[in-house]
């Protein structure tokens, strides 16, 4: 837990009144297995995570050492608790958001006279939309609906400029099919 230079001061001066350094040092390497495992279960099958965890537990028991209760209270809970809370932490900030297509970014309809006629083609277009891939459902809307060039849809999408024209040809011809067999 001592990586640089500066740490040994730094830990020996943060050490409980009612626990010596090494006391609280010997605590938690006995709690690190069990901690470990807890950890990796909840985190699994990223381990790499679960040592991130585990040493983010340790350290944040080292540094409030003087306020833990070492000997009336079992230690272990503590690790565990502030472990579950980083991997919460953590599964929050790797939540991936679904990003939705808001009305105000499609470009300005020309206004269309017959009712009837676009509440059709909506529902023709959102039937052949629901029956593509996502993939191609996300190209065409970029690249079609909101109007976006291959540059502005791969910068939104993160992928390279080929692979947007590549989807749309594919896209566009899955939807012919689609719309084809609708008809």
């Amino acid at each position: 837990m001592n990586d640089h230079p500066g740490a040994s001061h730094e830990c020996t001066r943060k050490a409980a009144p009612n626990v010596s350094s090494g006391d609280a040092a010997r605590d938690l390497g006995e709690q690190r297995a069990a901690l470990h495992r807890y950890v990796t279960r909840l985190v699994a099958p990223d381990l790499h995570q679960a040592e991130d965890i585990v040493q983010e537990t340790l350290l944040r028991a080292w540094q409030h050492a003087d306020q833990l209760d070492w000997s009336e209270r079992p230690i272990r809970q503590w690790l565990f608790r502030i472990a579950r809370n980083l991997v919460v932490d953590a599964w929050r900030k790797d939540r991936s958001v679904p990003i939705g297509i808001a009305a105000d970014l499609f470009p300005e309809r020309a206004d269309r006279g017959d009712l009837a006629e676009t509440v059709a083609d909506r529902h023709l277009l959102v039937h052949g939309l629901r029956q593509l891939p996502a993939r191609h459902r996300e190209i065409l809307v970029h690249v079609h609906l909101l109007g976006r060039g291959g540059d502005d849809t791969a910068a939104a999408l993160g992928i390279p400029g080929g692979t947007v024209k590549s989807r749309t040809h594919h896209a566009l011809r899955a939807m012919r099919v689609v719309l084809g067999e609708a008809a």
